[in-house]
């Protein structure tokens, strides 16, 4: 199976600055030195504490934040390395789903129109009028024909959600980011979307990046993941080698923390302290100052990704 997407150590920074001539005093580093791939068809669960850089790292891959260094190749291509009119035309091949439907979606626009904008656009209408076009991304979410009309705030959230869902997919894309696309719905509908996504995935032979901290929803949707911790990628592999058998402890903390439904409760692992602010992140191991494993080499050393019993692990001490 090939890579369909490959990060190679990536960092996006943002600058912080100061004073009347605005001048650069430090930068926040949202994402310091990822590596990842996806291949076709799969879907990479990412996760991780609140400000870690998932998002971030979501959004610097459709080039929707300004990439510091490092590259994003898209089936071979350097999506970083391009000229903004052909990194548009490029783009419709990645979509991504974002959080909260209603600030996502245009509130003067039908839902029609949402989700057969990206087709006029790029000129894929063909044959199809935007009216046929819209009733079979409408039907393919689960919408009937009669609510086309009907604006965004006609919709509940869950509806909400399935019109971002037919507007990522109505430019046929390979790869979608999904930034949390079921945590701002209620419970009962969490499980329609997480089924309707899987069911696209295998319909479209799509590819995802599914962002969340939710670990129960990254398990049953995702064949791999990956651990992110202040901008850095702590242990990636299977679902079933980081959720069954993690060996960085940060990961051991994370899924701690977080109880799967039919498993017997895990040790619950308390870390001391704050996650470090990005501005100004530890020397060493970015996870040494929590850790309760952490040696004087941890404070000095960054620990590369390596290979640990099938697994990429950056950890001194597992």
């Amino acid at each position: 199976m090939s890579n369909l997407l490959e990060v190679k150590n990536l960092r996006v920074w943002f600058p912080i600055r100061h004073g009347i001539l605005n001048l650069v005093s430090g930068h926040v580093k949202a994402v310091d030195d990822v590596s990842l791939t996806i291949a076709e068809g799969e879907t990479l669960g990412l996760v991780g504490e609140s400000g870690c850089g998932k998002t971030t790292l979501g959004r610097a891959v459709l080039g929707l934040e300004k990439v510091h260094s490092g590259q994003v190749l898209f089936e071979g291509h350097d999506f970083t390395a391009m000229p903004e009119s052909r990194r548009r035309q490029f783009r419709r091949h990645c979509q991504m789903i974002f959080q909260d439907p209603y600030a996502s979606l245009n509130p003067r626009m039908t839902a029609m129109e949402l989700v057969t904008e990206g087709l006029k656009h790029h000129g894929l209408l063909k044959d199809e009028t935007p009216h046929d076009a819209a009733v079979r991304l409408m039907r393919e979410v689960g919408l009937d024909e009669e609510s086309m009309y009907r604006y965004p705030h006609e919709f509940s959230g869950g509806q909400r959600q399935r019109i971002s869902i037919a507007r990522a997919i109505s430019l046929k894309p390979s790869l979608v980011i999904c930034d949390e696309p079921v945590s701002a719905l209620d419970v009962s509908v969490q499980a329609q979307v997480i089924n309707l996504l899987m069911d696209l995935r295998e319909r479209h032979n799509l590819s995802y990046m599914f962002i969340s901290h939710d670990l129960s929803v990254v398990r049953h949707i995702s064949q791999r993941v990956a651990v992110m911790y202040l901008g850095h990628i702590v242990e990636t592999g299977t679902v079933e080698q980081v959720m069954e058998d993690p060996i960085h402890p940060y990961t051991k903390a994370l899924l701690s923390s977080a109880p799967m439904p039919g498993r017997p409760p895990r040790e619950r692992i308390i870390l001391t302290g704050e996650m470090p602010s990005p501005a100004n992140p530890p020397a060493g191991c970015p996870f040494h100052p929590r850790c309760p494993h952490a040696t004087a080499e941890c404070a000095t050393k960054m620990p590369p990704l390596e290979t640990r019993d099938g697994r990429l692990v950056a950890c001194l001490k597992a």
